[in-house]
């Protein structure tokens, strides 16, 4: 027979589990919708991703790398309200604004008639309170998204540009997870739409047109300088948007300075890769990690010029060892690409 104690015991076990459940999921807010379907954010039908009136499509000319998902990207914000410019970081978003972020895969990389695979549908929700992160993974029919706040896993097949074949696992954050990359001094920010980000072309199903101007045109943007005066981002793989030391500093900007920065989650690693970082020490060059171990690879510098083989950071970016790799989150294959110019630009600071 259970004794006093022993119920005691009990009870507060559940009370810790229940706290712990609570703490996890404590950034879900209250009465939000199970299906992505219930925001009509898309008009017809959903898989489609054809925006409704309202829902602005939009890209950035370098998007971080998700294991080569492509993406597809819409804001929705409040009727009558604007955001206001910002030159160097994320526009300022109103209260009531919406960032949709689809994930999908192509069947076959060479051919998009062959169809693709919709994965997640990530919201950020611009609150009172803050912004405020939404999971929802699609399901095997296509028809919908369903509200997953403890993320998920799912197996994925394409054919890549060169016509080679992959199947791999796709990982769906959780939303600590999400936290945990959009933290800036414990404020949950977004991430991609800056005005250099955002300063290139897109095809409104009129034309190309300027991103940022048309933005503007639609009252979505506000205190918008002479575009010719605004900075732009240059395309990470086209070598005739910008130097290979633009487009790997761009490239490490959006795939790393959400965290190492000194306002992110790395910011004691000393190690600042902001596309506004000058410093070469602070950008790691001849920089010794404040940590080492198993993630250093031996290696004694962070960046050693001329020389990416002896760099803890290409190290870092060439494991999936989930010990090692960066970034730590979302990623289970190695950007070979973005890996490739990361080690030119490292080869070439001699």
């Amino acid at each position: 027979m259970p004794t006093k104690k022993n119920l005691f015991l009990v009870s507060l076990g559940l009370f810790a589990l229940v706290g712990l459940l609570s703490a996890t999921y404590k950034s879900v807010p209250t009465a939000v919708p199970e299906r992505l379907s219930a925001y009509g954010f898309f008009a017809g039908n959903i898989a489609e991703q054809k925006p409704a009136e309202g829902v602005m499509p939009y890209r950035l000319n370098t998007p971080l790398f998700s294991d080569y998902a492509e993406k597809l990207r819409f804001v929705k914000l409040p009727a009558g309200q604007a955001a206001q410019y910002n030159a160097a970081e994320v526009m300022d978003f109103p209260v009531g604004t919406t960032l949709i972020k689809t994930f999908y895969f192509p069947v076959d990389f060479r051919d998009a008639a062959k169809g693709r695979k919709l994965m997640e549908t990530r919201l950020l929700l611009r609150e009172t309170s803050g912004w405020k992160a939404l999971e929802y993974v699609w399901n095997e029919d296509q028809t919908d998204a369903i509200l997953e706040v403890a993320g998920d896993r799912k197996m994925v097949a394409y054919v890549d540009a060169e016509g080679r074949k992959h199947e791999q696992e796709y990982v769906m954050p959780n939303l600590n997870q999400c936290k945990s990359c959009h933290n800036r001094n414990e404020v949950m920010t977004p991430i991609g739409p800056s005005a250099r980000q955002l300063n290139g072309l897109l095809d409104y199903g009129q034309g190309a047109a300027n991103q940022l101007v048309a933005w503007q045109k639609q009252g979505m943007l506000t205190d918008v300088p002479d575009i010719n005066t605004v900075p732009k981002a240059p395309v990470w793989n086209d070598p005739a948007t910008g130097s290979l030391n633009d487009r790997a500093r761009i490239w490490l900007d959006i795939n790393c300075a959400h965290c190492h920065r000194p306002e992110g989650p790395a910011g004691t690693s000393g190690l600042n890769l902001s596309i506004h970082e000058k410093s070469p020490a602070a950008l790691g060059l001849l920089k010794t990690p404040v940590a080492a171990g198993r993630g250093s690879g031996n290696r004694r510098y962070d960046i050693v010029p001329g020389q990416p083989d002896q760099s803890i950071l290409l190290y870092r970016l060439e494991s999936t060892d989930p010990g090692i790799m960066m970034p730590e989150v979302s990623r289970k294959v190695t950007h070979r690409e973005g890996v490739a110019l990361i080690r030119a630009w490292i080869q070439s600071l001699n």
